[in-house]
């Protein structure tokens, strides 16, 4: 039998899949089943962190469905979502085929708010910076329908602000 090579998921990941921008599905820890965007990745890691991972910000609570009938009241209660961002080993994330566009040209981006939190030592966790995120993430799932984006990365926000079903 001639020998076959497989690669395994370290070198798969190393390949630079995992960029800024795609949406991954967090696999470990209090976030698991979570998806998340990719706001900065180490391949080669840091000197705290030695080992590859990524700066990545996500939904913990989704937003609910919402129909035509409802009220633009209970449409703004149902839209309301809880964020979390958060180094993660590249091991315990797995990439998907989807890509999120969180860059705007008026408000700033979402690796501008987490530059500004790592620049100035502020937590992740910290309430300024999580209701940054929540209102950058709102904004985007408010303004979806009306958006011009390309199809591809609507389909991406798309997938993103809906909850994984397994």
């Amino acid at each position: 039998r001639p020998f076959k090579r497989t690669t395994n998921r370290r070198q798969l990941l190393s390949m630079g899949i995992i960029k800024s921008g795609k949406v991954v599905v967090l696999l470990n820890g209090r976030y698991a089943g979570r998806k998340a965007v990719v706001v900065k990745s180490y391949e080669e890691g840091t000197t705290d962190r030695k080992f590859s991972h990524a700066i990545v910000a996500g939904i913990d609570r989704y937003p609910r469905k919402i129909t035509k009938s409802m009220t633009e009241k209970k449409v703004a209660k149902r839209s309301l979502m809880k964020p979390f961002i958060k180094h993660v080993n590249f091991t315990h994330m797995m990439p998907t085929r989807y890509q999120c566009d969180f860059e705007d040209k008026k408000e700033g981006s979402l690796k501008k708010i987490v530059d500004e939190a790592v620049k100035s030592k502020q937590s992740f966790t910290d309430k300024q910076v999580r209701s940054a995120v929540r209102k950058m993430f709102a904004e985007k799932y408010a303004g979806q329908a009306t958006a011009k984006l390309s199809e591809k990365k609507a389909t991406g926000l798309t997938y993103f602000y809906s909850k994984l079903r397994f």
